[in-house]
């Protein structure tokens, strides 16, 4: 087996990929319609990256996750929020090895018309 020197340097992940990954993951759960355009203040616009329905913060390599939801109306909203809290948190953490801080659930809207 060929051996390689020390790698020499670091790997930095954009935060675009984090907001990928959670929006993906979120959307995979049965019960999510669809990302809800989010938060409407200046505020949240400068103070962390947000990509559509995703609000990322990283502070000391621990990832915040906000995710701005539209639910399907047969779902339960409790348990598709704790699932997609569960899913979002272990895609990231598996995905790219960072800790995670909090995965909150925001439902801004309930779809009646099954999209």
């Amino acid at each position: 087996m060929e051996e390689y020197p020390e790698t020499r340097g670091k790997t930095t992940i954009d935060p675009g990929v984090l907001i990928n990954i959670a929006k993906l993951a979120a959307l995979s759960v049965d019960g999510v319609s669809r990302m809800s355009p989010g938060p409407h203040s200046i505020e949240s616009i400068f103070t962390s990256s947000y990509g559509g329905g995703v609000n990322i913060n990283v502070e000391n390599n621990t990832v915040d996750v906000d995710l701005y939801l539209v639910m399907k109306n047969t779902s339960d909203l409790y348990k598709t929020s704790e699932n997609v809290q569960n899913k979002v948190a272990r895609a990231i953490t598996e995905m790219v090895g960072m800790e995670i801080g909090r995965v909150n659930v925001h439902i801004e809207d309930i779809d009646y018309h099954g999209d």
